[in-house]
């Protein structure tokens, strides 16, 4: 494989840092765990709940002056008398 191979994977990435207390990091190296997935796979789902939220939100507020009050139980009379 070639370096422009291995450039450009490489490249569609962002490096973040976090800080954890000594004792979790310990921890951490105790366990079998591919944190960078996890820590990728929690981000995505939190983003996508987050993302979620707010577009109900929007579509809440651009439905507020849409709604149409009506008597339902007059459609239901209705429907019966016929």
């Amino acid at each position: 494989m070639s370096i422009e191979y291995f450039s450009e994977r490489l490249c569609r990435y962002d490096v973040v840092v976090i800080r954890v207390p000594k004792e979790l990091k310990k921890r951490m190296k105790n366990a079998r765990i591919n944190w960078s997935e996890e820590i990728r796979a929690f981000i995505e789902r939190r983003l996508r709940r987050y993302e979620l939220h707010n577009m109900l939100k929007v579509v809440r507020e651009r439905s507020r002056g849409r709604r149409v009050s009506v008597d339902f139980t007059k459609l239901i009379r209705e429907d019966r008398e016929l």
